[in-house]
């Protein structure tokens, strides 16, 4: 056990009344996570259908959130493809006629770095393309 002397805790007890008295002190903000980089898309095939959202680039994935708006019967096809042009892992949405719906995605990049760029195209109902595919790359 340790012995204090009266000497001490007086010395104490003067610096603490003679210090000047301050607010408590505010923690600094905790540092944030760097947003994670985005691209608009949008894919349209002239007759009134098309894809919008948004890429979001992760690291091993990408997400995708947007809307199809089919005039007749469209899906959204997306892929990822890494820098030789590999495809990571494609994927549809199911089919949708005359209407406007969300078509949320997550497209797998499971390789060092994550995906080069992402095609998205506007496919007819047996999944044939019925546009040019837009393609974004990773910003």
């Amino acid at each position: 056990m340790l012995r204090r002397t009266a000497l001490t805790l007086l010395t104490v007890a003067s610096v603490a009344v003679s210090a000047p008295l301050t607010a408590p002190a505010v923690a600094a903000p905790a540092a944030t996570a760097a947003a994670y980089p985005t691209t608009p898309v949008h894919v349209a095939d002239g007759a009134g259908s098309y894809i919008t959202g948004t890429l979001t680039w992760y690291n091993r994935s990408v997400g995708f959130t947007g809307t199809l708006k089919s005039v007749g019967c469209r899906r959204a096809w997306y892929s990822v493809f890494d820098g030789y042009a590999n495809p990571l892992g494609p994927r549809s949405s199911s089919t949708h006629c005359n209407t406007v719906t969300s078509v949320p995605a997550t497209l797998p990049a499971d390789v060092v770095g994550g995906g080069s760029y992402v095609g998205v195209c506007l496919d007819d109902a047996n999944g044939k393309p019925v546009t040019s595919c837009g393609v974004y790359p990773r910003p």
